[in-house]
């Protein structure tokens, strides 16, 4: 194939791919929108739009060169090498980094205040996201050199499990416990305050969008068109199926674990979805949708852990046991196509756990110290909407 035409082609291909993850966070907004209460409908909006814009500024001048080594202060006829193929290609990677901040947003909903949480993504996208996808997706730091010694394969992660969703899983849980819960969802004598979605309709599109959006996050994590593989669609379609199926009975019907149930399954089968057989795939989306499930359940009616939108426990939980999965259902024994270990894959993933768990512990925390965190009980009562944009999204009527 024509050199210019292969370059072209492989940065269209990238660039679609981005538009669809973008296009994700618009998922990530209407999902938000439609679990918490309508007096935080707006927040949830503009705080995506706005985290999204913060991801750019600080991917663009210090996260990328972190990860790839690649800046882009060079002369405009430099970027435009290759059809501008590495631009569209930090475009691509820049809509994943992007995905922390919209992860960690759902679990503290409702309380955090605007700023310092923008403050929080400037941080974890500029210099603790990148630290990890350098090392999982870029060879730096000899970490998977050392693995590949060790355990005779590198940490495997094809599109994100631990790098994207692990990753924001754990950061948002510390945000979370820093933050405490919401003002009257847990009372002294041991009682819950149920707080139910504002909008199933709009929880659904949410998590529809995501889905659909999802396609070009696993599929386009090739990155050129050579490399492209239907198995990836399949084994992504399974593992939402999966996911969908078991958490519609695990959750007993209930819509919104039957609409989390997909995006389950999807997190969990980024890291091998182009390693697995399809029955591999169903089966790692069908544990996720029970994992969703019973650990949503467990953390916010056991351990009392006000995680809004169970980020914890969806990107969290089932990124950790995607990891896993693809060491197990990769693996030829199990109908995969190998060149995985499982070691490497414990060890992978548990990296990415404890560089998420102690760079959120430190971005909160020190914002705790400094400027506060959490909205004022009267600002909290009144909801995030009139607190912060002093305009709600259902207003009752006119003014002069």
């Amino acid at each position: 194939m024509d050199a210019t035409y292969k370059s072209g082609a492989d940065a269209l291909f990238i660039l679609l791919g981005g538009i669809m993850i973008l296009a994700m966070h618009a998922g990530f907004a209407f999902l938000e929108l439609g679990t918490v209460r309508k007096k935080n409908q707006v927040n949830a909006l503009v705080k995506i739009l706005v985290d999204f814009a913060v991801s750019t500024i600080a991917y663009f001048f210090v996260g990328y060169t972190i990860a790839y080594g690649i800046d882009f202060f060079g002369s405009t006829e430099t970027l435009t090498a290759k059809n501008g193929y590495e631009l569209v290609k930090f475009f691509f990677l820049l809509t994943f980094a992007a995905a922390i901040p919209a992860i960690i947003s759902g679990g503290i909903a409702e309380r955090a205040k605007f700023y310092p949480q923008l403050m929080a993504t400037a941080v974890l996208v500029g210099v603790l996201y990148p630290l990890f996808e350098g090392i999982a997706w870029n060879h730096r730091f000899g970490v998977q050199a050392f693995f590949q010694a060790a355990f005779g394969y590198e940490f495997h992660d094809f599109a994100g499990s631990v790098v994207v969703h692990a990753v924001g899983g754990w950061a948002a849980l510390l945000a979370v416990l820093l933050l405490g819960a919401r003002r009257g969802r847990y009372t002294k004598d041991g009682r819950m305050a149920a707080h139910p979605p504002s909008s199933i309709p709009f929880l659904a599109l949410g998590a529809w969008i995501l889905t659909i959006g999802w396609f070009g996050f696993n599929v386009m994590s090739a990155q050129t068109l050579d490399k492209m593989n239907g198995l990836v669609a399949v084994n992504s379609l399974m593992a939402l199926v999966g996911g969908t199926l078991t958490a519609l009975l695990a959750g007993k019907n209930d819509p919104g674990f039957a609409y989390n149930g997909p995006l389950a399954g999807l997190v969990a089968v980024c890291a091998g979805s182009d390693l697995m057989h399809p029955l591999g795939a169903l089966i790692t989306g069908g544990i996720a949708g029970a994992i969703f499930v019973w650990m949503f359940t467990w953390t916010q009616n056991k351990w009392k852990i006000d995680d809004v939108l169970g980020v914890w426990p969806l990107h969290g939980l089932c990124g950790a046991w995607g990891g896993l999965a693809a060491g197990i259902f990769g693996s030829k024994a199990l109908g995969g196509m190998g060149g995985v270990s499982m070691l490497s894959q414990l060890a992978g993933t548990a990296l990415g756990i404890v560089i998420a768990a102690l760079g959120g512990l430190i971005v909160y925390g020190l914002l705790k110290i400094t400027v506060g965190i959490r909205l004022d009980p009267e600002q909290e009562f009144d909801g995030a909407d009139l607190s912060i944009h002093k305009i709600s999204a259902t207003p009752e009527r006119e003014t002069a």
